[in-house]
């Protein structure tokens, strides 16, 4: 990664900044990074595990230590899927604060990033602070929501890149007008030294985090489809059909009808 490709981004493209500013390797907060999604918003708390969303069948599904819940109707499951609903939950329980963790660090990356370019291009110390208070917010925000256990599909994927974008975004005009006023008073050659003098550093710092946190994001994934392996194990039957909170992501996933489908399959 180069950070004289993200300064023409942040001036010329109005700031396409996602997690790691310009690198598509970073793993992306949404829940299908491991090609393994949920239709649902997760809630991972002392009480239990609760899925819920708005439309599909059913609504809700709930399990707490080896009890079932469907739609706020208690469920008969066998013994063995007791001890599988334990296990997810032990599971859900151990996986989100690792996810809390991948997002800080994510959130991190795009920040550093974006005072580095801002650094460059103004020299500004105050600039950068401005960097510094929307990384604060955005931090407070995931430790209020994930580190909290809850995962809504609003608020994560498209809608957490859009929360760094929108920070960059606002930095776009200062950014901007410090060019112009560098380019037209001649100072163009001290933003230039500055981009020599921090570029490789930069770059460097960014790239191990990245290639660290994709490791992290990969271990997770494995997680996760060991979830998705126990839930397929389940015996229990919602209306003759399998109960599914995890699924497999498809490659073009169009929202609308992700939130209509049913989080039951045909039995085997």
């Amino acid at each position: 990664m180069s950070i004289r490709p993200a300064l023409v981004a942040v001036v010329l493209a109005g700031c396409s900044w996602s997690a790691s500013a310009s690198d598509d390797s970073t793993p992306r907060l949404s829940s299908d990074q491991c090609a393994v999604s949920t239709p649902y918003n997760v809630l991972v708390d002392t009480g239990g595990v609760w899925l819920y969303r708005e439309r599909g069948h059913p609504k809700e599904i709930f399990f707490h230590d080896g009890t079932l819940s469907v739609d706020r109707a208690v469920q008969t499951v066998s013994e063995a899927d007791a001890t599988r609903l334990r296990r997810l939950e032990s599971g859900a329980r151990t996986l989100m604060p690792q996810v809390t963790t991948v997002a800080r660090e994510s959130t991190g990356i795009a920040f550093d990033a974006l005072a580095g370019v801002v650094e460059v291009m103004t020299g500004s110390a105050r600039k950068v602070r401005q960097v510094e208070r929307f990384r604060a917010d955005t931090l407070v925000y995931i430790d209020g929501t994930l580190g909290k256990g809850r995962w809504d599909q609003d608020v994560f994927g498209d809608g957490f890149e859009s929360r760094i974008e929108e920070a960059a975004e606002k930095m776009t005009g200062s950014l901007g007008r410090s060019v112009m006023w560098q380019v037209f008073t001649g100072r163009a050659g001290r933003m230039e030294a500055r981009a020599e003098r921090m570029e490789a550093d930069l770059d460097r710092r960014i790239e191990a985090r990245s290639t660290a946190l994709e490791a992290q994001a990969d271990a997770l994934c494995t997680q996760v489809r060991e979830l998705q392996a126990i839930q397929a194990a389940l015996d229990y039957r919602f209306d003759g059909r399998k109960l599914v909170m995890l699924e497999d992501a498809p490659r073009e996933r169009d929202s609308g009808d992700a939130a209509q489908s049913d989080a039951v399959q045909p039995a085997d």
